[in-house]
This record gives C-alpha cells, structure tokens and sequence, in this order.
C-alpha cells in the first residue's frame, strides 16, 4: 500500500499551511487541486508544492467542482503510483492528526474504501446535523442496505484503482453530489466500505462552498436517478441468488 493526500482546494487559503504541514508530518505525500480558486488560494499552492517536493500543485483554470478537482487529483496519484489517496477537505472540519484512524483500515483491507463518520461537537448547524438523515435514509433506501453509515463525510481513504474503474463505468457527480455517488456507486460495485469515527467541527470562522438551493436540487436529481435504478439492481440481484441456489 502506498497512499497520498488529496485535497481538493477551493479557496481555503487559510487552512491549507497547517493542513498539509500535519499531513507531511506523518510523512504522506499531499496532492492539492486548485478547483479555480482565487489568486490568494493559487499562490499559497504554489508556494507550499515549491517548499516541499512531496507537495503536488495542480490548477483547474476555472471552477469545476469537488467530484472533477477529485477526479484529476485521483488520475495524477495513479500516474505517480500511489495505491489509495486519503481524501480530506480543506475547510478545516477535520482533524488530520486522525488520519493514521483511516489509513489503519485501509492497511488491514486495501481493497475497501474507508470513510469517516462524523463525530461531532457543539459548533455543527442543526440544519446540516438533521438534513443529512435525509440523505442516510435515502442511500439506505437506493442500496436496500444499512451497511453505509454515512455517505456524505469527506474523509476517507479511497482504493485508487476501484475508484478510478467507478469513474469510467458510469457518470459520477462532479458538484457536491459527488461524495455520496462515488460511495454507493462504489458500494453497488461490490467494493467494501469500513467506517470509523472522526471528529468534525464547523470553524466560526470557516468558508463554506455548499450552496443551500444549487446543491440541494443536484442531491435531489442524485437521488432521483439511484431510485430509479432500484428496480433493475433489485432484479439482477434476486436473478443471481436463484441461479446459485
């Protein structure tokens, strides 16, 4: 197993030296994707991958989303060779002194992809604490499973090659509705998803990138089209439990 950092960037300026510094602390490699941030964002990046050669800068021209600065961030950890990026946002919600937590998993079954499940104190919006039921009772309902605890953390620990072969199967989200999809696309591939608790706070004065309506109506459509795929999954699976019967 040889894993990396990725972190898609958009904006979070503030937050990326110490970041990367904890990372490279624990001797990970740190891929940062510049999704089409500002000025003040692209030089810090620039300037930490010239401190560091173990720091990687790549730069989107314009803002394409989380799922496509993951995407490009995943191609170029496999060019480099890299068997699984651990995944962390760059808002400062996570603690990346936990990422040995998740990388442990990863070492015990390098073939499962390794999400947190937040663990959180008094700073989380009741909004965002609530809403994301929504979500569990909804992939619990497209997987006709229970086995995905949360879907919407972005900590994890992704097997690269599985990931990548997800990517070129089918369409997945490039927005905010990408961490959910990559997961029960994942998931219904037969990949297996391990979870462990990671603590998660919401800085006072942290930068958000979710936008309340946009996002909400592209998590809706996402859950449209894995509903609507529910009954041919449902069929093919009672279809192989009868012939192996």
């Amino acid at each position: 197993m040889t894993p990396c950092a990725l972190i898609p960037v958009y904006n979070h300026y503030a937050t990326l030296e110490s970041l990367v510094g904890t990372l490279r602390a624990q001797s990970l490699p740190v891929i940062l994707v510049d999704d089409g941030s500002s000025e003040v964002t692209r030089r810090t990046i620039d300037e930490l991958a010239a401190a560091d050669a173990q720091v990687t800068a790549l730069h989107h021209a314009h803002n394409r989303g989380k799922g496509a600065a993951f995407l490009t961030g995943l191609e170029a950890a496999a060019e480099a060779g890299y068997t699984h990026v651990l995944q962390i946002d760059a808002d400062g919600q996570h603690d990346p002194r936990q990422a040995g937590l998740l990388l442990d998993l990863a070492r015990a079954d390098e073939l499962a992809l390794i999400s947190g499940t937040p663990a959180y104190d008094a700073s989380v919006p009741a909004v965002r604490y609530y809403g994301r039921w929504i979500t569990h009772l909804l992939v619990w309902l497209e997987t006709w499973s229970r086995e995905l605890k949360d879907s919407m953390c972005g900590y994890r620990v992704y097997p690269v090659a599985a990931t990548l072969a997800a990517f070129a199967e089918q369409p997945v989200g490039r927005r905010m509705d990408f961490d959910t999809e990559i997961m029960v696309r994942l998931f219904l591939s037969g990949t297996r998803v391990r979870f462990v608790p990671v603590d998660v706070r919401y800085p006072a004065d942290g930068l958000s990138n979710f936008r309340m309506l946009r996002d909400n109506l592209r998590m809706t459509w996402l859950h449209f089209r894995l509903l609507a795929g529910m009954p041919l999954r449902l069929a093919s699976r009672i279809i192989r439990r009868r012939s192996t019967s």
